[in-house]
């Protein structure tokens, strides 16, 4: 069909050219589906929670119980600004950073079992 391999590497080159925008868009198509997939799927939740959980740090009060990172339940006494005191027995009294209570339970709520 060409006389030399020059020519017909020019008629593919020019051929491949005139779809490039539409063959790259193909082309990269997947990856921007799953990055659109996994951030809806993935990213999106994790921060709805995280957002859900700090509202729930910033709206602790007098009465409420708590558990910390480490695994902690007592009954909120004190409420500071960066600072939350537990009661875990009756008389023992701790302080903790507010930003390391994983989980804050109100006053009427019930436990899932009963």
């Amino acid at each position: 069909m060409f006389a030399s391999p020059a020519f017909a590497a020019s008629a593919s080159s020019s051929a491949a050219g005139s779809g490039g925008i539409a063959s790259m868009f193909l082309v990269f198509f997947p990856y921007i589906a799953i990055a659109v997939v996994g951030y809806f799927l993935l990213l999106r939740p994790q921060q709805q929670r995280l957002k859900a959980q700090q509202a729930k740090i910033a709206a602790v009060k007098k009465g409420d119980s708590a558990i910390t990172a480490g695994g902690v339940l007592g009954k909120v006494t004190k409420v500071e600004d960066q600072y939350v005191e537990l009661e875990v027995a009756p008389n023992v009294r701790i302080r903790v950073v507010k930003a390391t209570l994983t989980e804050v339970t109100g006053l009427n709520t019930k436990p899932a079992n009963d």
